[in-house]
């Protein structure tokens, strides 16, 4: 089975097929940094880190760019407001240029957390600022731009005609979409900013042919994956919350800039609610994710995330983590005991191994369903309780399913299925059951019983057979 991708451009799922045989481009929206990371950071870009991981488990050299936004995005997503980090920088004292570096840092330091991998490439717009001058004036060149008296360079939508087939919006729906007040300048309120004039307290801005100012937001994707990617290229990813107005203007720009098509896969993640409401501030209930990771293990979030296919909501609900993080340890208990039954055994070959890990193929390869992927972690984790509560487990059958683990669930899934307390519980346990046959042995049943049932108390199943004793978590 080939794998196949939801692409937002048809509505359809379709082959993954790419541009150039072996070789995989993807850009991803990246943050914009001037704020602490929070669970819909977690969900995106563990989303996308899952798609990078699988093509890259299939063989494919995957060229992964994302982008720093660390200048010219508006408050309201629109072209009249305060720049979002400039405003930041204002509240907390400090130089927009720090309060970019800051957050960035502690995006990546969450994302280290999560298990998200880097990108090949992460670039910042500020670094790219002569590149997206050229592009600007490659757009008024060919007349989809034009400048305004005021010293704004905006894009004209209405010369673009297929505005909107992204998203499915009509010129006319852009407009309602606007959150704020549309510039006064524009030749029509669709029309959107590629680069902005400066006021005299705007810190962060550069000369140009138009004068002093800065990138509008959505230019600098169309630089930087031209830049990285080329002119077409593979997968482009962001958050469902980007495809209108980000990415149908980056279409936009794109296409009319380079005279061909963009990108050949658009795949969109849903957003997440927090205890089935939608995430503000203003509604208090705001999760970041140093907070988050003040309750919860990183590996945890990262399996709950997980739970849900990439384009379904996920609702963050601390309950429901909780109860699935009892399920996680009781996976990574069950891993940690069969590797310690398990010891420097071979793998020997294995029916059900073979067909585990066939059947999270087929669930990755159909639009990266970890949902479905995951039942199949659960099924090997019962192979596993079942061969280690015989008396005498095969120890070549636990190695090969535990191969499937190690060459296919840990580096596509990203999970480290650590138990938890790492090894040293599980050493106790057996010396704890070590004592116990002891006192069997001395035929001090009575002593016996009560560790096992102290275990049982404490979650430990013991498991007696005729080549001794063995245990997994209840």
């Amino acid at each position: 089975m080939s794998l196949s991708i939801y692409n937002t451009l048809s509505r359809t799922k379709e082959e993954f097929i790419p541009l150039q045989g072996k070789n995989v481009g993807m850009y991803v929206c990246g943050p914009t940094v001037y704020g602490m990371p929070h669970v819909g950071h977690a969900k995106s870009y563990v989303s996308f880190d899952i798609i990078h991981r699988y093509l890259t488990y299939l063989g494919y050299n995957v060229k992964y760019v994302q982008n720093i936004t660390d200048v010219g995005h508006l408050v309201g997503d629109s072209d009249e407001g305060e720049d979002k980090i400039q405003k930041q920088a204002r509240l907390e004292a400090l130089d927009p240029v720090a309060i970019a570096y800051r957050y960035e840092t502690l995006y990546f330091d969450c994302m280290d957390a999560l298990g998200v991998r880097k990108p090949t490439i992460s670039c910042r717009a500020t670094g790219h600022i002569i590149e997206i001058i050229a592009m600007v004036q490659e757009l008024l060149d060919k007349g989809y731009a034009y400048v305004t008296d005021a010293g704004n360079v905006y894009y004209r939508v209405s010369s673009f005609k297929d505005y909107g087939k992204l998203s499915h919006r009509e010129i006319d729906e852009t407009v309602s979409g606007s959150r704020i007040n549309v510039a006064d300048d524009k030749e029509q309120p669709e029309d959107f900013a590629l680069w902005k004039k400066a006021d005299g307290g705007h810190l962060m801005k550069w000369p140009s042919p138009w004068g002093e100012g800065y990138p509008g937001w959505h230019i600098e994707c169309s630089v930087m994956s031209r830049k990285y990617l080329g002119e077409t290229f593979d997968i482009h990813g962001g958050g469902i919350d980007n495809m209108f107005p980000h990415h149908d203007c980056e279409i936009a720009q794109s296409e009319a800039a380079n005279g061909c098509p963009f990108v050949k896969y658009f795949v969109h993640n849903n957003l997440v609610t927090v205890n089935g409401q939608k995430m503000g501030k203003s509604l208090g209930n705001f999760i970041t994710l140093p907070d988050l990771f003040a309750e919860f293990d990183p590996m945890l979030i990262r399996f709950y995330i997980l739970q849900a296919h990439y384009r379904k909501p996920t609702d963050f609900d601390r309950a429901k983590i909780a109860e699935v993080g009892d399920i996680y340890d009781k996976l990574c208990a069950s891993i940690a005991s069969a590797r310690r039954r398990a010891g420097d055994a071979a793998p020997v070959e294995d029916a059900d191994a073979a067909r585990l890990q066939a059947d999270f193929e087929a669930a990755m390869n159909d639009d990266f369903n970890t949902a479905l992927a995951i039942s199949t972690v659960y099924e090997l984790s019962k192979a596993l309780n079942t061969e280690c509560a015989k008396g005498a487990p095969d120890a070549g059958r636990l190695a090969a399913l535990l191969r499937v683990v190690d060459e296919c669930f840990v580096p596509v899934l990203g999970l480290t299925f650590a138990a938890k307390g790492g090894d040293d519980s599980g050493k106790y346990i057996e010396y704890i059951l070590q004592l116990r046959a002891d006192m069997r042995k001395e035929k001090r049943f009575d002593v016996a019983d009560r560790i096992r049932d102290d275990l049982a108390a404490m979650g430990v199943e013991v498991l007696d057979g005729k080549a001794g004793s063995g245990w997994r978590l209840k």
